[in-house]
């Protein structure tokens, strides 16, 4: 599988999840350059803290958890939607989550662009959101 996107960031405050999302991304060889945040307001901070300052390329695809301590997935998407139409269109957003409530998937899908995932990020997961995305 070899999409060949430069930068994957996984943003979950969980670090066993990170550390497996990282080994399966690393192992389907999908990306160059994988990193991972354990808060959604550095990670955000990280990637589009200085919107005019594009020194570091926009990540290809972005993996946010919803439920986290400090800024939630939630505020996380609403950061990123206040963000400039051409940033957005840079970056695929993923929400993956073990949550399947109703309630978290409709505020989910009011972002139009945003991928909805459960838990556990698996190959067959990873290949049908490449196919779909890029």
């Amino acid at each position: 599988m070899s999409a060949n996107l430069n930068h994957i960031v996984l943003v979950d405050d969980n670090e066993t999840t990170s550390f497996l999302n990282n080994r399966l991304l690393g192992r389907l060889a999908v990306a160059e350059h994988v990193s991972t945040f354990s808060r959604a307001d550095e990670a955000f901070e990280q990637l589009w803290g200085n919107s005019g300052d594009d020194k570091a390329p926009a990540p290809d695809l972005v993996f946010v958890d919803l439920k986290m301590p400090g800024v939630s997935g939630f505020e996380f998407l609403e950061l990123y939607n206040a963000l400039p139409q051409p940033v957005q269109d840079k970056t695929v957003m993923a929400v993956l989550t073990t949550s399947m409530h109703g309630a978290d998937t409709a505020r989910v899908a009011k972002y139009p662009n945003v991928e909805y995932l459960t838990k556990p990020l698996t190959e067959e997961k990873m290949r049908k959101l490449l196919k779909k995305r890029f």
